[in-house]
């Protein structure tokens, strides 16, 4: 071996070193298409580029609560309801990042022959109470001049969406993406009733990271951070369009014709759209506003006892460092 190939060799071997070392940061992630999206991360050398050392673990969405709650992973995507519920149950953690918000993947489906919300009036409805969707529902009956008493809440987890809707014995049924768009196509003549576009802000998919990595490795979910704002700039790149679906479909195992179709009801956020996202406000046009909404709505339906601080556990200055270190 020659003294050049030494070098390398002993440069590589070096470098290695160096990475093993630096801490790992195991993420949690589900399917949903903003988390998801973690995948492109990945696969694109995202986190290589910025040179953090992250470990993506596939879960279903409730199991990847728990494995958090378990100290399995270091993060979890969540919605930023859960993020609460989870403090609200000792997970202690803190929203670093805005993903994205619902922006139409989570519906009301109507059975056939009810066309509007107002026609749920002394009807029965499937959905998971204490959930989110159970949120949603409240939302649009409100919206409508109806309360939750005017409905029958049949509890319902949310992947039997399309048998529910299709037994006959509910006359809506609320889910997210895919069982919502799999209860459209199923169930002839069913239809959307009321979405999260219809009020943009009811749900945001966030990351939440543990407060013990957090206090430990700051500036490493600095570089998480940058990393998914690249994702960001390939998701927006339109050349990227027709990879960005392979990769996510690949992920979920289903068609990228199937996959595309989730796309539109997913609102990805920019830096500077999260960053504005991230200001105090009461409304559901900032992080603190929903999360104090669905707080409030935890504690009203005994998810937990006691409200918990939402500014405590909401942290904006990644996000905002970002922005400024981009400018």
């Amino acid at each position: 071996m020659n003294l050049t190939k030494i070098l390398l060799t002993c440069v590589a071997a070096a470098v290695a070193t160096v990475y093993a070392q630096k801490p790992l940061l195991k993420i949690a992630y589900s399917d949903w298409p903003g988390w998801t999206a973690w995948e492109i991360a990945d696969k694109k050398g995202f986190f290589k580029k910025h040179d953090a050392n992250v470990k993506l673990e596939w879960f279903d969405y409730g199991p990847s609560m728990d494995a958090f709650a378990a100290k399995q992973v270091d993060a979890v995507g969540v919605a930023n309801g859960d993020a609460m519920m989870l403090n609200a149950t000792g997970a202690r953690n803190s929203i670093i990042l805005i993903n994205d918000y619902s922006n139409g993947n989570d519906k009301i489906v109507g059975a056939p022959g009810i066309n509007s919300i107002k026609d749920l009036k002394g009807k029965k409805v499937g959905v998971e109470i204490g959930c989110l969707s159970h949120a949603l529902l409240i939302n649009a009956l409100t919206k409508n001049g109806l309360k939750e008493s005017d409905v029958t809440l049949v509890n319902m987890p949310t992947h039997q969406a399309v048998q529910t809707l299709e037994s006959g014995e509910v006359a809506a049924v609320v889910a997210w993406v895919p069982h919502s768009v799999n209860a459209l196509e199923v169930v002839k003549g069913a239809k959307e009733l009321y979405t999260s576009a219809n009020e943009p802000g009811i749900i945001y998919d966030v990351l939440a990271v543990s407060q013990e990595s957090l206090m430990k490795n700051k500036a490493e979910w600095e570089k998480v951070v940058a990393a998914w704002y690249d994702v960001i700039d390939f998701l927006n790149d339109p050349k990227n369009k027709d990879e960005a679906v392979k990769i996510l479909a690949a992920r979920v195992g289903i068609s990228e014709k199937k996959y595309a179709t989730f796309m539109g009801g997913t609102r990805f956020l920019t830096a500077e759209e999260a960053a504005a996202r991230f200001k105090k406000g009461d409304g559901f046009g900032s992080v603190y506003g929903s999360s104090k909404n669905v707080d409030a709505f935890f504690v009203k339906n005994k998810v937990y006892e006691k409200s918990v601080d939402v500014n405590r556990y909401i942290i904006p200055s990644f996000t905002e460092a970002f922005v400024k270190a981009k400018k």
